[in-house]
């Protein structure tokens, strides 16, 4: 499949070279992503990946990133969308993209980029967080990321997904959406 020519199935729209499965920490991210790239049959890259171990040093310490911190961390997602969609290929990637800046910068790279927001209350990724075990991004600085948060605005190519339901339906109501 060619990134400018794939077509959902049974939708006349053409599927952008990738898909950022954006929200806070604890939303899913990640295990929706996986999802909706297997349903697709399109790879799957967690944002964390293209991290420097800096970043993540600074998370694990519960200190949040600056804009400064991130710069790097989204050039670097940017430039594999912009690879993929020089190869012709697909990619689902997860990234957090809490600011419209942020958003913005991945959009740089001129590929064509559409945006999966996972929405949910506090309380409900809260209680997921805490649930959580061996990963960097501790829970307290969950009230730092929902502060962040920008939501997306109407020029944005995207959609936004409650994340009140299991990851499997939450995927198929993500690809609906984007088929829609």
């Amino acid at each position: 499949m060619t990134a400018r020519g794939a077509q959902a199935a049974g939708a006349g729209r053409a599927l952008p070279t990738a898909l950022v499965v954006m929200g806070v920490s604890g939303s899913g991210k990640s295990t929706v992503g996986i999802e909706i790239a297997r349903r697709l049959g399109w790879d799957f890259r967690d944002g964390d990946a293209f991290h420097p171990p800096s970043n993540v040093a600074k998370m694990r310490s519960g200190a949040p990133l600056t804009d400064d911190d991130r710069w790097p961390w989204l050039d670097a997602i940017a430039a594999e969308v912009a690879a993929r969609e020089n190869r012709g290929d697909h990619v689902v990637i997860a990234c957090s993209a809490l600011k419209r800046a942020y958003r913005d910068r991945l959009r740089a790279s001129r590929a064509a980029i559409r945006f999966v927001h996972l929405a949910g209350s506090f309380e409900l990724i809260d209680g997921r967080m805490q649930a959580r075990q061996d990963h960097f991004m501790p829970a307290s600085l969950l009230k730092s990321q929902f502060a962040t948060l920008e939501p997306l605005e109407p020029d944005e190519d995207s959609v936004t997904v409650p994340v009140n339901a299991d990851p499997s339906e939450i995927a198929g109501l993500a690809i609906a959406a984007l088929r829609a």
